[in-house]
């Protein structure tokens, strides 16, 4: 895609303008750092372009101060766009901590079946689901579920998925797919992560 050409053009019958106005799905994976980053930069887009966003997060805690949430929250509290976050989850889910007796799977799935509803009702028109690869690698929300949903969701609602292993047959059904590859972090070198850099 040389200077933001395309190296072929479909006989679908749609003019330039409608293939622009087309919804787009999108994964970002990989090992490497910035695949959130990423997204709530397309969030950003988002905003400026007046589209209601969604914000699902699978994985990190509702007690995590997260700063893309400090930042779109007070952007969607200029009376402009509106910017909905959700938090699902105590934090990394791996972690089995002594007296959690939270269903980690049962909150996953009751986070997909609301992002479900919003897709069937079009409440947001740009959704990023962070770090929904992992529900669906751990097995707690079926891939080939969330395939058909986003394939058949009404309008052009914009999707972004975020997160390390996606299933292959995510990466297929994708209109855009970014892998983040690692080639270097500073906690190679022993040193722990930073407000303003990780979160």
């Amino acid at each position: 895609m040389p200077q933001g050409k395309v190296t072929s053009v479909p006989d679908d019958g749609l003019t330039t303008r409608q293939r622009r106005r087309q919804a787009v799905f999108a994964v970002h994976t990989g090992a490497g750092k910035g695949k959130s980053t990423a997204a709530f930069g397309m969030a950003l887009r988002a905003w400026s372009a007046g589209w209601p966003i969604g914000v699902f997060q699978f994985v990190k805690s509702e007690k995590w101060k997260v700063g893309e949430e400090a930042a779109l929250t007070a952007l969607g509290g200029l009376d402009r766009t509106p910017v909905t976050w959700h938090k699902m989850g105590e934090g990394w889910s791996w972690i089995q901590r002594a007296g959690s007796e939270r269903d980690h799977a049962a909150e996953a799935a009751e986070g997909w079946a609301q992002i479900k509803r919003d897709l069937a009702a079009e409440t947001f028109r740009f959704y990023v689901l962070d770090e929904f690869t992992y529900p669906m690698k751990w097995g707690w929300v079926d891939v080939a579920d969330v395939i058909t949903t986003l394939r058949e969701r009404p309008g052009t609602q914009h999707v972004v998925i975020t997160g390390r292993d996606a299933h292959p047959d995510l990466i297929a059904a994708a209109d855009l797919v970014t892998e983040m590859t690692k080639i270097k972090h500073p906690m190679d070198a022993g040193r722990k992560g930073q407000q303003g850099i990780e979160w």
